[in-house]
């Protein structure tokens, strides 16, 4: 299904400030960010063999049982736990030399001109990621996108990761950040849009007038149908489309942390429902 015209502001004295909400993985790549990145990080250091094989059993553990708020503790925990000790500089500057050969070939071409859509109609464009800042940044970048947000991590005395999350940017936290970028950048939200391919994303969805899901799982699906939400099926991964990239210029996160294993053991959760 091709995407859906988008249709500008109603023109008055004063223009409605419209933004378009994505999350990343799967919607906007075709690849979970950190995936992309895992041998990076193993050859850095950063990630263990078997760090990765522990948080993918404790997701596993979390994706059959009910989500209920002792197993999201449990998970929350167990990132914080393996990431304690990263250098946030390391991590971005990882994935900004990566990026190019790992994420960019994976970006959807369908999602290249729904974002360049939305820029030509004057909508900021968004990213609100269960990742981190650090890994989500140089992406947010490499798109030309004008914000972002993603999990906070607590930061020691050192600068480094401290072993716990301050602010955890999945379900209600995506709901949370949308209405935190509405408030600072004055969006109306009935005007606005969002996308994502996750049931775990229907906060953030429910937040904005326009809805739309994109390669979404069987729970997002039937949520979808009863609403009579657009559904779109992306499957062509292509190079970035020059119009997109942007080679400088700030772009303004929400003061989020990066946490890469927040987005694997996220990815693990929608890979192992959608396997159920």
């Amino acid at each position: 299904m091709s995407a859906p015209r988008l249709k500008g502001p109603r023109s008055s004295h004063r223009p409605r400030r419209i933004a378009a909400f994505f999350d990343l993985d799967k919607t906007i790549i075709a690849t979970s960010s950190v995936f992309a990145f895992n041998k990076s990080f193993l050859d850095e250091g950063l990630l263990s063999r078997r760090s990765v094989i522990d948080l993918a059993y404790t997701q596993l553990a979390f994706s059959l049982s009910d989500a209920d708020d002792e197993q999201m503790q449990k998970v929350r925990q167990a990132m914080a736990t393996a990431t304690k000790g990263w250098e946030p500089e390391k991590v971005e500057r990882i994935v900004t030399e990566a990026l190019t050969e790992k994420v960019t070939p994976t970006v959807y071409s369908e999602a290249q001109e729904l974002l360049a859509e939305h820029r030509a109609l004057g909508h900021d464009l968004v990213i609100v990621s269960a990742s981190g800042e650090e890994l989500v940044a140089p992406i947010a970048r490499m798109l030309g996108v004008d914000h972002y947000a993603g999990t906070r991590m607590s930061r020691d005395a050192d600068g480094r990761y401290g072993g716990s999350i301050e602010f955890y940017c999945q379900g209600p936290g995506k709901a949370e950040a949308i209405r935190g970028f509405a408030q600072r950048y004055g969006y109306d939200l009935e005007a606005s849009y969002a996308y994502s391919d996750s049931a775990t994303d229907l906060p953030m969805l429910e937040e904005v007038g326009h809805p739309t899901v994109i390669n979404p799982d069987r729970t997002l699906r039937r949520e979808a149908l009863e609403r009579g939400w657009p559904i779109l099926t992306f499957s062509s991964p292509t190079p970035l489309l020059p119009t997109l990239e942007r080679a400088s210029g700030p772009i303004i996160g929400v003061g989020a942390i990066a946490l890469a294993v927040g987005a694997a053991t996220v990815s693990f959760a929608r890979s192992a429902r959608r396997g159920a």
